[in-house]
């Protein structure tokens, strides 16, 4: 087993605002896909890497006080906590060292999510 975590599913409300959203932060394209009965943004992500989704419905809601999901921000944590305020977003802990870890910063995503971006 190469990772403890394989996926995640970030709920959100609306679900073309937080591909926007995501695609700015992470610097790269969040992929919409549609299935039979659902819709969701693909985050990026490579063949045997740990990935997600956003996903709208089925029950989950966003939510600020969940699991603290970590995303790959890697040297670009700056650009990416400035992309986060102006796609609708808010920095709820700014830049901070982690210790032998790098760095990390705590966001609020455009749907209420809080997540942490990460780079060494």
């Amino acid at each position: 087993m190469a990772h403890q975590i394989v996926w995640v599913d970030i709920p959100v409300v609306d679900l073309d605002r937080a591909i926007g959203f995501y695609s700015a932060v992470l610097g790269r394209t969040v992929e919409k896909q549609e299935y039979p009965g659902m819709t969701l943004g693909l985050l990026p992500h490579e063949d045997n890497d740990v990935g997600g989704c956003l996903v709208a419905g089925g029950g989950l809601r966003p939510s600020d006080s969940g699991p603290l999901i970590y995303l790959n921000a890697q040297g670009r944590l700056d650009e990416a906590l400035a992309a986060t305020e102006s796609n609708g977003g808010r920095v709820v802990r700014p830049k901070h060292a982690i210790g032998p870890y790098g760095f990390r910063a705590i966001i609020r995503d455009s749907e209420g999510n809080q997540v942490a971006l990460h780079s060494t």
